[in-house]
């Protein structure tokens, strides 16, 4: 019997009333094991009917008692992590201890969330002038929406939902309807941990879904993760209705190598980077820049490592890389690999036709590596979402750099070298939101924020850190003058003496 994924909407499961549903596979067999109800207007309109009900009194409950809710999830999340690493894998086929790793990032968020009356105290300034005081508040602006990948289906929701309840606020999550079970477990792991009916929803579906959520009037604000043309209609969309927007987008991240660097760390790093999560993940690095003569050596030395990966089912724990989220994601990005040669790419590793044995029908491919990639060819230019590595050749550090901030992306970006003032000009001089100094993945750790610059983001916020709260909080300014109670009108007494 096929497994139906439902609704979550006030504190229950709703089943899918519009009669569509879409197909979840196993994607290291191509096997569909799971519908997922998708949601009509109505019933995005009544989940977000049950976020506003519920945001009159989320949002007077005090900090001390939404954050003891935020602990006990916390700890629920940490005892079923294993279990959520397996929906993940099951749905998603990314390796079991790559789901792990995943659940470990959202609780980092949690954690924060925990913590989060440090980011809402206010400030005040007294005796401005006369008796008078000045005082910024933050407050919670609402229903909040969350619309997010299938790439981390547990990690990039806790990069949102959390930090926007402990604010205050009330969540629609619209989760991938690719791997949409482990958003559900999260919403009933909120309610066993406290949460009131109505504060976290869940709604599946496609693009009528995300349409009404962009459009209702009663969703304050939109968080998005995803590739960069559905990131900038995001954006374009809920702002015309009025809506605050962070919208993250796709990317093209560089690692940039010069030739003082340890070329085995070097290639250990782009082997990871590149290829794991199965090159499924916006922090990829897909694009290594060799400067100098170290080119040749180094594709060699990632070559080497590359062949070695473990390509099999996310739950055997032999596995290194998984399958593609679906068949139809392996043959596009198996297209790039195909026409690489044609475009004046050197072919180092093909691994378009790879298969595993007794799982033919699973959305395999292997690792590719293209090599004196020209910036005209289209695995340059696209962002490809698969374990395919270009390098290209630069013959100095400035001619890199140029390289890399001509690309229209400005996500992550790394560079590799033993010469700290390099790395230091390099931090200062390249185009994007997160740099890495021989770190090639340089995810900020929770505390501080996530999101990229140029095409990579839509919208003046990033995302989790300091920038999470503010964008789902909105200030205000408070100016206070009382008269003195020595001042009292005569024939009342407050038992305060006269001045005279």
């Amino acid at each position: 019997m096929t497994k139906i994924v439902n609704h979550w909407i006030g504190g229950k499961t709703a089943e899918g009333a519009s009669g569509t549903y879409g197909p979840v596979t196993d994607p290291a067999t191509g096997a569909v094991t799971t519908k997922v109800a998708f949601a009509s207007v109505e019933e995005v309109d009544t989940a977000v009917a049950a976020a506003k009900d519920a945001f009159s009194s989320w949002s007077q409950t005090s900090l001390a008692q939404r954050t003891s809710i935020l602990f006990r999830f916390r700890a629920l999340l940490d005892a079923h992590r294993d279990e959520i690493a397996g929906l993940i894998s099951a749905e998603h086929g990314k390796v079991h201890s790559d789901a792990l790793g995943e659940v470990a990032r959202g609780l980092e968020i949690v954690d924060l969330a925990c913590g989060i009356t440090v980011q809402l105290k206010g400030e005040l300034s007294t005796q401005v002038a006369t008796r008078v005081d000045v005082a910024s508040i933050r407050q919670p602006l609402g229903v909040v929406a969350g619309i997010t990948p299938f790439n981390f289906p547990a990690m990039v929701p806790l990069w949102m939902f959390p930090i926007a309840i402990a604010c205050g606020n009330t969540f629609v999550l619209k989760p991938s309807e690719k791997d949409p079970s482990a958003s559900v477990r999260l919403a009933e792991l909120l309610a066993e941990a406290g949460l009131p009916d109505g504060v976290f929803n869940v709604v599946h579906g496609d693009k009528v879904a995300v349409d009404r959520l962009l459009e209702h009037p009663d969703v304050k604000a939109v968080s998005f993760v995803g590739s960069t043309p559905i990131a900038r209609y995001i954006h374009t969309t809920a702002a015309a209705h009025g809506k605050r927007v962070q919208a993250l987008g796709g990317a093209k991240n560089h690692m940039l190598v010069l030739p003082d660097a340890d070329l085995d760390a070097a290639a250990d790093a782009a082997v990871s980077a590149a290829y794991g999560s199965a090159g499924e993940r916006c922090m990829a690095i897909s694009a290594v820049v060799a400067v100098g003569s170290i080119g040749d050596e180094l594709v060699e030395k990632i070559r080497e490592r590359a062949e070695k990966i473990k390509i099999g089912p996310g739950d055997d724990p032999a596995s290194e890389m998984g399958p593609l989220i679906t068949k139809a994601h392996r043959d596009k990005v198996a297209s790039y690999v195909k026409g690489a040669a044609d475009e004046g790419c050197e072919v180092v590793l093909d691994g378009t036709g790879y298969t595993v044995e007794g799982y033919e029908d699973g959305h395999w491919i292997g690792l590719s590596l293209l090599d004196k990639v020209p910036t005209s060819a289209k695995a340059y230019q696209d962002e490809i979402f698969g374990p395919v590595l270009c390098v290209l050749r630069a013959d100095t550090y400035e001619e890199g750099v140029a390289l890399i901030n001509a690309s229209p992306f400005g996500n992550g970006t790394a560079i590799f070298t033993r010469d700290g003032g390099a790395a230091r000009r390099f931090q200062l001089e390249i185009e994007a939101g997160m740099v890495g100094v021989n770190v090639p993945i340089p995810v900020p750790v929770g505390y501080h924020s996530f999101g990229g610059w140029k095409d990579s983001l839509f919208g003046d916020h990033h995302i989790y850190g300091n920038d999470g709260t503010h964008f789902y909080t909105r200030g205000k300014v408070v100016t206070t003058r009382w008269p003195d109670p020595s001042e009292a009108p005569a024939g009342v007494d407050l038992g305060f003496p006269r001045n005279h």
